[in-house]
């Protein structure tokens, strides 16, 4: 019969055993399994390094970079569009380097009209039906032209035809804008909060620039990049146009512009405006549109130059 003292014996030598094991192989194992891990945490250390060494190089060539543009600025830019008129219109996306775009405006000498920023209430698909009320109420006691506003219901369409028609210079052989309608037509959209304005506006202007970015990703992102094309297809009816954005992917202003045959042969776009060289581009960009009549796709992407090439 097996008595108590043998199962204590028999569970000694057991653990016995194992602890002897766990010695023996930690022993056996411990010099090569750490040399390794010590291998590795010490290449990893390494890697991680070098890694760290590259993005701060990378942060740095960029900052000269943006320091070469501006000074490449302060020689190409003088005098570009002394007496050009010039309205910048800052889209909600595009608000943080609006300011970039109209300080190389500046330098180039452009007469700026005015900054109007559109509101993000604009673009909201809900307010559709106001805006289309508010477009013929905002006309009616003025004489801004009524007569060709789009008639399809799409209420950022009409009131961008209306804006348009105010803000811009109108066709040689329409009656002018007074200052006191485009005044009472801005504020009608001011009062509303779909527009706020920097400045009074002086006048009309000869040519446009939006200020975008990167495109919606809200439940109602595809009616508010389509109200931005809106946007831009109205203004480009009336004046030279080029669209200062942010990429061109995602189906943003930028992109939706360079897939549209049409679009492409009168707006311009420069796809890094976020970037002190791409402000510079987008001035530049400005002049070809003024003087040569002439659109281009410009910026870092694949289907995009790096800068037009302006006549001597």
């Amino acid at each position: 019969m097996i008595n108590f003292r043998y199962h204590v014996v028999s569970l000694t030598a057991v653990f016995l055993a194992l602890a002897i094991g766990l010695v023996v192989g930690t022993a056996a194992l411990n010099g090569p399994v750490a040399d390794s891990l010590k291998e590795t945490v010490n290449g990893l250390r390494k890697d991680n390094q070098q890694m760290r060494q590259a993005v701060q190089s990378m942060e740095r060539e960029l900052e000269l970079e943006e320091d070469f543009a501006a000074e490449m600025a302060q020689i190409l830019l003088p005098g570009k569009l002394t007496g050009k008129r010039v309205l910048v219109l800052s889209l909600p996306t595009g608000r943080d380097h609006t300011e970039g775009v109209l300080e190389m405006l500046r330098l180039a000498g452009a007469d700026i009209t005015g900054r109007i920023d559109v509101q993000d209430k604009f673009i909201n698909p809900e307010n559709n039906n106001d805006l289309l009320e508010l477009a013929v109420t905002a006309a009616r006691p003025t004489g801004a032209p009524t007569a060709g506003l789009p008639g399809n219901g799409h209420g950022v369409e009409t009131s961008s035809a209306l804006l348009a028609s105010v803000l811009l210079d109108r066709a040689p052989d329409a009656a002018p804008v007074s200052e006191a309608d485009r005044r009472a037509v801005l504020a009608a959209y001011s009062n509303a909060n779909y527009l706020t304005t920097a400045d009074q506006v002086s006048g009309p202007a000869e040519a446009v620039v939006v200020v975008s970015g990167q495109p919606y990703v809200d439940k109602d992102s595809a009616k508010k990049d389509e109200s931005v094309v809106k946007i831009v297809e109205q203004f480009d009816r009336t004046g030279a146009i080029v669209v200062a954005g942010n990429g061109s992917a995602g189906g943003n202003l930028v992109a939706f512009v360079r897939e549209d045959a049409v679009l492409t042969q009168s707006v311009s776009t420069v796809d890094n405006a976020n970037t002190v060289q791409g402000q510079l581009v987008t001035t530049l960009a400005l002049v070809q549109q003024l003087n040569e009549r002439k659109a281009g796709q410009y910026g870092v992407a694949d289907n995009a130059s790096l800068l037009p090439r302006l006549p001597q």
